[in-house]
């Protein structure tokens, strides 16, 4: 249960924030804010520069995937006042082509963050001008955290000793449990394994 003071500063912020908030609300003990997505920027803005808020540092910044929504994506901030010693989520929804404003003017550690939100899932930032891959190579194809991205990739690289570089292949997989039906405990267990498995049993 939040304490007296968080419980206030959630109603101050709903007040003061009415037309850019949708609601506030506590998980695990942490107000969480769910804001307009075309408002995210007004209200970290405020959040920061709020003298009874004071969340003057942006610790992180990530990207949700809920693929049978209609808002498949949820941009979560997480914010922090040393100030005050309290910490606020802001989340927006948004749909899978939806563009959001950057707030890398409030906040520069937002750069690296943006980023890594439009690596990972595809989701563009508005007036972050240098939104390029962070994590994966720059020839990456797709957004890996996304819930429709492959497991395995599309491509898989190595180095070449014979061209002296690195050489781009598409992912081959030996392994004999690739496709899995779900349907028992040995779901992608070959026909050779079944047996040894059985044969196994058997003998004991």
């Amino acid at each position: 249960m939040p304490d007296d003071s968080l419980l206030d500063l959630s109603e101050y912020i709903s007040e003061r924030l009415e037309e850019h908030v949708i609601s506030c609300e506590f998980i695990g003990g942490e107000l969480v804010i769910n804001a307009k997505p075309d408002d995210v920027y007004e209200v970290l803005k405020f959040l920061r520069d709020d003298i009874e808020c004071s969340f003057t540092t942006l610790i992180d910044l990530c990207g949700v995937d809920y693929p049978d929504r209609p808002m498949r994506f949820e941009v979560v901030y997480i914010l922090l006042s040393i100030r005050q010693n309290n910490r606020a989520r802001i989340r927006i929804s948004i749909e899978e082509d939806e563009i959001i404003p950057s707030v890398t003017e409030l906040f520069s550690s937002a750069g690296w963050y943006e980023r890594e939100v439009w690596d990972m899932y595809g989701i563009l930032f508005s007036g972050n001008n240098d939104l390029r891959r962070i994590l994966t190579d720059y020839g990456f194809d797709g957004h890996p955290q996304r819930k429709d991205f492959p497991l395995t990739g599309y491509v898989e690289l190595r180095y070449d000793y014979e061209q002296k570089r690195v050489v781009y292949e598409p992912v081959k997989l030996a392994q004999d449990f690739r496709n899995f039906d779900y349907l028992s405990p040995w779901e992608g267990m070959s026909d050779i394994q079944k047996k040894m498995k059985e044969g196994g049993e058997n003998a004991s």
